[in-house]
């Protein structure tokens, strides 16, 4: 994913995730998803970017429509449910 800022620099986020991917289905509003939920809950564009491509690589490795819960997204991120 790359991040384009106002000031013109680009910032490229790297992939999560496995190379075993089982299905692409939804995923792009998986990303819009949680990109969008960062932002409202104030995070950084950059930081935001980032969870939207984890959320991402998790929802591929699932067949059909699929959603990313909290704790697979935590877990993840390698935060704790308290945080």
């Amino acid at each position: 994913m790359a991040l384009l800022e106002r000031d013109g620099a680009t910032t490229f986020v790297p992939i999560h995730g496995s190379d075993e991917i089982a299905d692409v289905t939804g995923a792009g509003d998986t990303v819009i998803g949680a990109f969008t939920l960062a932002l409202a809950s104030g995070a950084s564009p950059l930081a935001a970017a980032s969870v939207a491509n984890v959320a991402g690589g998790l929802v591929v490795m699932k067949r059909g429509t699929a959603t990313v819960t909290a704790a697979e997204l935590r877990q993840a991120l390698g935060s704790s449910p308290a945080s």
